[in-house]
């Protein structure tokens, strides 16, 4: 399972960190007992519909954050374990994400959920802010 997680991992993943595709999210869940790719893109809506009750979901997110001197991409982990999977496949899911992470390593915020109101977008750069530190911007604000 480890050399499955990170072929694939990396294989999918390694576009995110550039900003020369429109991609800036990528999802990954399980068919059966294997960790495949759902889906890849830019629109937040189509990411946060990939998150119900049944899955367990990797979702990886790339933002620009910042103030207005220094803006920077910022890369989220959400791990997503919905509220009608079973205590193993939990169990097995807490497993995964420490592989997972092996593979990503420059995550900014990670996220564990299985509430829908923490896939928001206003939500996840308010943490993206809080894991930042200091913000040493001109006082200015957008």
């Amino acid at each position: 399972m480890y050399v499955t997680i990170r072929v694939i991992l990396y294989g999918m993943l390694c576009f995110l960190p550039h900003n020369t595709t429109n991609s800036n999210r990528a999802t990954f869940g399980y068919q059966e007992n294997n960790l495949v790719h759902l889906s890849s893109g830019s629109e937040f809506e189509q990411f946060r519909e990939q998150f119900n009750d049944d899955g367990r979901i990797f979702g990886f997110l790339r933002v620009t954050a910042g103030d207005e001197l220094s803006k920077r991409s910022k890369f989220i982990l959400i791990t997503w374990v919905g509220e009608n999977v079973s205590p193993l496949k939990r169990a097995k899911a807490g497993t995964d994400k420490a592989l997972v992470k092996q593979v990503i390593q420059s995550i900014a915020t990670e996220i564990m959920t299985s509430d829908l109101a923490d896939i928001d977008l206003d939500f996840i750069m308010d943490e993206v802010k809080k894991a930042g530190g200091a913000n040493y911007g001109t006082g200015v604000r957008n």
